[in-house]
Formats: C-alpha cells, sequence, structure tokens
C-alpha cells in the first residue's frame, strides 16, 4: 500500500460527548469525575497552578546567558605570511579570504611564527601577537571598525532589528 492509495476521509465526524452510558462516551462525557476539569467553562493555560507556591514549575527554563554583543572574528599570526604588501587591514584580510566581512571587529592572535615586516591595522590583537609583529620588524596599530557604506547601512540595519526580535 501506498501513501496516495490510502483510503481516508477528509472531514472527521465530531465527536458527540454526553449522550448515554452506551455511547462510549456518556455520563462524565471523558472529563473524569469532579474538579475544575469537569465544569464548563474551564480555561487552564499551561501556566497554570492548582498551589500558588510555585505558579510557572511547570515550564522548563532557557539555562545559560547569551549575549547579543557580536564577537571579534580571529585571525593567527600565522596566516599573515601568506599576505602580499606593506599595510594589512580589514580589506586585505577580506580579500584573502580570512575574515567573513571587512565590517566587523578583528582581532590577531599569536599562534604560529609571522616572518613578514608590515604594518597591521586592526581593531585589537593580543599581546603576544604584538610583540612577535615587533620582533619580526612589522608594527601593529589599533583603528575603529569600518563603517558600512551608505547604500548598505540601511539594508544591515533591517537585517540587525529583524535578527533581534527574532532572537527575543
Amino acid at each position: 500500500m501506498k501513501y496516495n492509495e490510502l483510503q481516508v476521509s477528509t472531514n472527521k465526524s465530531k465527536k458527540r460527548v454526553g449522550r448515554g452510558i452506551s455511547a462510549g462516551q456518556g455520563k462524565t462525557a471523558g472529563r473524569g469525575t469532579k474538579g475544575q476539569g469537569a465544569r464548563t467553562g474551564k480555561k487552564i493555560g499551561p501556566t497554570f497552578s492548582a498551589s500558588h507556591e510555585h505558579p510557572l514549575s511547570g515550564i522548563p527554563k532557557k539555562r545559560g546567558f547569551r549575549s547579543l554583543r557580536v564577537k571579534a572574528q580571529v585571525v593567527y599570526t600565522a596566516q599573515l605570511n601568506g599576505i602580499k604588501g606593506a599595510n594589512i587591514d580589514n580589506m586585505t584580510l577580506y580579500e584573502a579570504g580570512l575574515i567573513a566581512t571587512p565590517y566587523h571587529t578583528v582581532k590577531l592572535i599569536t599562534r604560529g611564527e609571522y616572518t613578514g615586516k608590515a604594518t597591521v591595522k586592526l581593531q585589537a590583537a593580543s599581546v603576544g601577537a604584538i610583540a612577535q609583529l615587533e620582533k619580526a620588524g612589522g608594527a601593529f596599530t589599533a583603528v575603529d571598525t569600518p563603517k558600512l557604506p551608505a547604500s548598505n547601512r540601511e539594508r544591515a540595519k533591517k537585517r540587525t532589528e529583524k535578527a533581534e526580535k527574532q532572537a527575543k
């Protein structure tokens, strides 16, 4: 038998409760005996608790904390060896494929050896990475995060607002 060969009626008839003992759902009509659930007009929401000591005890808590701050993109010192040029900034790292977008904070971290003599202009760097740059003959300069071009700002603003609404 295949799924499309099933003989199923599209409109299921409503269960008629309280129509006598022989009907199967007679007497208490599936509501049990007594209590709030047996009465007409019961409106018990998912957060209802009969005792007022723990009114929301049935709802699981979402654990932990989620920061709304955008984390910095990480670049390692060994990755800078493959980049040619005297200056290394967000745009050169983006063109080299080391970061996802040039318009977010980038941090340089020590991992591997750096042998070039470039001036690195990024938003942040670890103390070890700065020492390694200076030892190789390069330099580090802290700069602000580049701004989006004016045409893209409005679209990016709408995207972040939409993402924040979904996060809540």
